[in-house]
């Protein structure tokens, strides 16, 4: 019998990727090679070793970079200690941080302003919790899952307030919120969910996804949150679920006595890796191919006004 694929919607990149993408590009294009970039710019193999390919450096150390490079800092946002180092060593900074982990930033800056201490929900090492929790010296404290909020003891109970790593999955956050909040009753959310609305769009599609498949396959690197959770979330709802970087993972013993297969790809997959597989499927399992209804995404946010202006001095001059 042959294999259906269903491919959810939406899928693949978001906004604050392709910003992220957009601003490497364009300071390659107005500096030359190479421009330097804290960490991974997105969190996909085949996305940085193209930025690579056009001289993009990536550097975990500010010390690894010659000072007054052009220095970008990664998507996931960084700690105020890497942005003072930054300035002193006369980096031409540019910031690709997501404009909705900036909006956490900005509201650990007003709790903290207030007196309140934060709560973080979020996984240890990612970066952006360490450059979320690095928005404050003191008064933060750390809590990946609920049972961390049962044990966890802070300063002052009633003057409490949490935020969550824009990548969670939704339902993993909603329980680690449940235990703060029967074991701190005072603390305080923000006024509107931290988790970003691709997450939650592309967590949305794969659940509706799952219901017609028996197998779902991610497209994601490893290293990627976004997609870790996707596929967390198929494999909750009882569906095979698998996570690959690239075609060349899928493994032909997966379809076996599979004949509906989806198909999404995290944030910072692009769609061409998707295509890739779904043309592998189709050849392992001879199948069709459809895709779901979904949100509609017209979400934009723009590149520094900088980088913007030396492109456009470029193609004028090119013109005349």
């Amino acid at each position: 019998m042959p294999i259906h694929i269903l491919l959810a919607n939406p899928r693949g990149f978001c906004a604050g990727v392709t910003r992220a993408i957009g601003i490497v590009e364009h300071a390659l294009e107005k500096f030359g090679t190479p421009v330097y970039v804290r960490h991974e710019v997105v969190h996909n193999q085949f996305v940085c070793d193209n930025l690579r390919a056009k001289g993009a450096v990536f550097i975990e150390d500010l010390s690894e970079a010659p000072p007054g490079s052009a220095l970008i800092f990664s998507a996931h946002g960084v700690s105020k200690a890497v942005r003072e180092e930054a300035a002193q060593r006369g980096f031409k900074v540019f910031d690709a941080t997501c404009p909705l982990v900036t909006k956490v930033h900005l509201e650990v800056d007003k709790m903290r302003a207030q007196g309140r201490e934060v709560v973080m929900i979020g996984h240890a090492g990612h970066p952006e919790v360490e450059g979320t929790m690095g928005q404050s010296e003191e008064g933060i404290y750390l809590v990946e899952k609920a049972a961390d909020a049962e044990k966890l003891k802070v300063s002052q109970p009633q003057a409490l307030s949490f935020v969550t790593q824009t990548t969670l999955s939704m339902d993993d956050a909603r329980h680690v919120v449940a235990a703060l909040r029967q074991r701190f009753p005072d603390i305080q959310g923000p006024h509107k969910d931290d988790i970003c609305y691709a997450t939650q769009n592309r967590q949305d599609a794969v659940k509706a996804l799952a219901a017609h498949c028996e197998l779902v396959i991610v497209v994601g690197s490893p290293s990627s949150s976004n997609s870790r959770r996707l596929r967390e979330v198929a494999a909750s709802l009882g569906v095979a679920a698998y996570l690959v970087d690239s075609s060349d993972e899928l493994d032909p013993e997966w379809l076996a006595g599979k004949h509906h297969i989806g198909v999404t790809a995290g944030a910072s997959a692009p769609e061409n890796l998707v295509a890739q597989v779904v043309e592998r499927l189709r050849h392992l399992g001879q199948g069709t191919m459809s895709e779901l209804a979904g949100v509609e995404e017209n979400v934009y946010f723009n590149l520094p006004k900088e980088l913007l202006a030396a492109g456009e001095g470029k193609r004028q001059r090119s013109e005349g």
